[in-house]
């Protein structure tokens, strides 16, 4: 065989080793033993794993990937953004009350058309969203009450059930577009019923939106349903 390691560009030199131990018989005890290597090769100076090595290591294994997988902002962010997690890929950010294209199975027996909707408080991340109501457009506060969002396919903590809804939200490292597609995704799908019979307002919700939708009339704030928690109980 020839030896061709000369016409490498790049040389890798051992520069330390880890060596696992492990009891007989249990493998919940472990123990993790460190050695420098001397310029021969041969492991030296062995000592047990410190949590500074621990860290180096796990930065090492950290993949231009998952780097690339990070929230991060393309430009100045968004006053209307209140929290993210740029590892977990979670976000919360509010929307005032607007004028919006609403879509209604018709199960329901209410005409798909533009209502006005209720400020609200979303949470995200990139398979999953939760959605809450707001009394006022004021930029939340971490003491400001929560109340459920007044929509049919939202279960009573919060989380939205998007059905057949293809979430494709997987690869995006932008702030600014993750929120605005889990926007999209909510208001472009198709409300079918209430989940596991919770009414998330005061009265009836199939007449609520029967009488608001292409009525040009305001969101009645005075029928949110306060569901017991402040912004600063779901934070991040």
């Amino acid at each position: 065989m020839k030896d061709i390691t000369s016409n490498f560009a790049t040389y890798y030199h051992p520069k330390s080793a880890l060596i696992f131990y492990q009891a007989d018989g249990d493998a919940s005890k472990s123990y993790v033993e460190h050695y420098d290597m001397d310029k021969n090769g041969n492991p030296i100076n062995a000592h047990p794993l410190t949590v500074r090595e621990a860290k180096k290591l796990a930065e090492s294994l950290h993949t231009d990937e998952e780097k690339d997988r990070l929230l991060k902002s393309d430009g100045i962010l968004d006053s209307s953004l209140l929290s993210f997690d740029a590892k977990l890929g979670k976000v919360i950010w509010f929307t005032k009350a607007q004028y919006r294209p609403l879509h209604f199975n018709k199960g329901l027996g209410i005409v798909s058309g533009n209502a006005h909707t209720p400020a609200l408080l979303w949470v995200a991340d990139r398979e999953s969203l939760s959605l809450f109501a707001l009394a006022s457009n004021r930029r939340p506060t971490p003491n400001t009450e929560l109340y459920h969002a007044p929509f049919f396919n939202v279960y009573q903590n919060g989380n939205v059930c998007m059905g057949t809804v293809e979430i494709e939200a997987n690869e995006t490292s932008s702030i600014r577009e993750l929120t605005r597609l889990w926007e999209a995704y909510f208001f472009n799908s198709y409300f079918s019923h209430l989940m596991s019979e919770h009414n998330p307002i005061k009265g009836n919700c199939v007449m609520l939106w029967e009488s608001l939708v292409n009525a040009d009339k305001l969101f009645p704030n005075e029928v949110l349903l306060k569901n017991n928690q402040k912004l600063k109980d779901i934070l991040l």
